[in-house]
């Protein structure tokens, strides 16, 4: 590995990640900002993307091909669909889909565009080192899938049709569009999120009360994801 991306939706989601450096030097590029650090020899970018999978396919690729990262890791807050899932509690995605792409019309399932696929498989080396640290520190992660779309899901009846149509455990808005970019461009890559909402009808008041709590959870998990990596 010759350089390390760091990604987060919100500025909320990485500033506890900046909290463990210092002689951070930021660079502007494309209406964002990107955090260039050094942890231990390891050349690290840090960025938040704004909300959407526009801007994190955006953020994904620029720190890619602009920066030169081979490594992209992915923490932030999620809702939960998988009842077993708490606020709070981490989840390491083994694939991701886009529950809102729609061409049904046309006979293709749910999430699919012909010469794409529905579901993008995350990197199983980067899941091992997630899983072992997880141990190490006796902390509760779960794998399982994450759906990504552009809307902020607040509805019982739309988590419902998530669930049965993808068998998500999860669901944010950006993983899968990292995902997607990071497998056309042969990045190794990692989505982990922090539980922070319940995606139903009290998932606005959850989501502001538990982002902070969730987003520091998701962060010094990831610290130590890094440290594996060095």
């Amino acid at each position: 590995m010759t350089k390390l991306a760091i990604m987060g939706a919100m500025e909320e989601e990485i500033e506890p990640l900046l909290a463990h450096f210092t002689n951070v030097n930021v660079v502007e590029f494309a209406n964002n900002k990107y955090y260039e650090v050094s942890h231990n020899g390891l050349d690290i970018v840090i960025a938040y993307s704004k909300i959407g999978k526009v801007f994190a396919s955006l953020t994904a690729t620029t720190m890619i091909e602009k920066f030169g990262c081979d490594t992209l890791l992915f923490s932030g807050v999620a809702g939960a669909i998988n009842p077993k899932l708490k606020i709070g509690d981490l989840i390491i995605a083994d694939k991701l889909c886009q529950h809102d792409l729609d061409i049904t019309a046309f006979g293709h399932p749910n999430g699919f565009v012909p010469g794409g696929s529905v579901f993008v498989e995350t990197s199983k080396e980067l899941r091992e080192i997630a899983i072992e640290v997880a141990k190490e520190n006796d902390l509760k992660v779960i794998e399982g899938t994450i759906a990504t779309g552009d809307q902020f899901v607040h509805s019982t009846e739309r988590k419902e049709f998530i669930e049965s149509t993808f068998k998500a455990d999860a669901l944010e808005m950006e993983g899968a569009s990292v995902a997607v970019i990071c497998d056309a461009l042969n990045v190794p890559f990692f989505i982990l999120r922090a539980i922070s909402d319940s995606a139903d009808g009290g998932a606005d008041i959850d989501f502001d009360e538990f982002l902070k709590s969730s987003a520091v959870n998701s962060a010094n998990y990831l610290i130590k994801i890094v440290e594996k990596l060095i």
